[in-house]
């Protein structure tokens, strides 16, 4: 069974950055496609970004494109959410993904348990 862990929320005011990171237990981004999702309370899950096997295609939703990137390490078996310019519609818990499917769908193959990101004004 693969873990995946999400590192690097927390509480930021509007206009700073966090870069969210996805460990992963075993080899397996060079095997999967990754992506981070967001819910915020009262909300569905919204896709936020996402990167394919080795890197080849990034897609970013429209919300936060121009201010997230997501990157991926291989070697290091993690996948990164850069956040720039955060505003507080950003707050929400962020899910780290991986799936056989581009971008990752549900049933994910592999999903981490989230991490808080909470942006004040």
């Amino acid at each position: 069974q693969v873990q995946l862990v999400e590192s690097g929320g927390g509480l930021v005011q509007a206009g700073g950055s966090l870069r969210l990171s996805c460990a992963a237990s075993r080899r397996i981004f060079s095997l999967y496609h990754a992506g981070w999702f967001r819910q915020a309370p009262g909300k569905e899950r919204e896709f936020v970004a996402a990167i394919s096997v080795r890197g080849g295609t990034t897609v970013v939703a429209d919300s936060v494109k121009g201010r997230f990137t997501i990157s991926g390490d291989d070697a290091k078996n993690a996948v990164y959410l850069q956040m720039n310019s955060l505003k507080p519609e950003d707050t929400a818990v962020y899910y780290c993904t991986a799936d056989s499917t581009f971008p990752p769908k549900e049933p994910y193959a592999y999903w981490g348990q989230g991490i808080q990101v909470t942006v004040s004004s």
